[in-house]
């Protein structure tokens, strides 16, 4: 019974850390590496992650700065960023590709708070499915004979417990990224 709450935890702060990947990605005011990690590159024939063919810094709060591994790739970084749907404009300087941030306007705020609760949701409802499927163990225990009605209803109190621990965290992290995204 210890293993299902156990590893009922163990998955939810999975689908923590996903939501908290997703929403890392989405663009504050600040300039952040993470923003480009998403796009991939066609490296001799092989899709790869751009971090994966060069180095991506923040020069300051308004730039990324983007030193492909071989020079080569110059170009064929500038395409993908261009092509992404981050509506950003690379500029080349030698061998390092600056990527200017242009401040964020109201409206594209509440585009992205939307993507913000809208991954915020997609985490809430991962959460339930894994509370879920812990209930549907514990009830598979008790029609086995295996587990009492007490223990099965203890447990199933204890996965509730998480699964409410978790949801406030998700929603306490989206309150921070919409709070980030609307500072100015």
């Amino acid at each position: 019974m210890h293993t299902i709450t156990k590893n009922a935890d163990v998955k939810m702060r999975k689908s923590i850390e996903s939501y908290k990947n997703e929403i890392s990605k989405l663009r504050t005011g600040r300039a952040n590496p993470a923003i480009l990690e998403h796009i991939r590159i066609d490296y001799y024939g092989n899709e790869m992650p751009l971090n994966q063919v060069a180095n991506i810094n923040a020069q300051d709060a308004r730039t990324l700065t983007i030193t492909p591994w071989e020079k080569n790739m110059i170009p064929v970084i500038e395409k993908a960023i261009l092509n992404s749907d981050l509506g950003l404009n690379p500029a080349t300087a030698g061998t390092i590709i600056r990527v200017p941030l242009p401040p964020l306007n109201e409206e594209r705020r509440k585009e992205l708070i939307k993507v913000v609760r809208t991954e915020a949701e997609t985490a809430r409802v991962s959460i339930r499915n894994l509370r879920r499927d812990a209930n549907t163990e514990l009830k598979e225990m008790l029609k086995k004979k295996e587990i009492t009605e007490d223990e099965e209803r203890r447990v199933a109190d204890e996965v509730q417990k998480i699964t409410d621990k978790f949801v406030a965290e998700v929603d306490q992290l989206t309150t921070a990224k919409e709070a980030d995204l609307m500072a100015i």
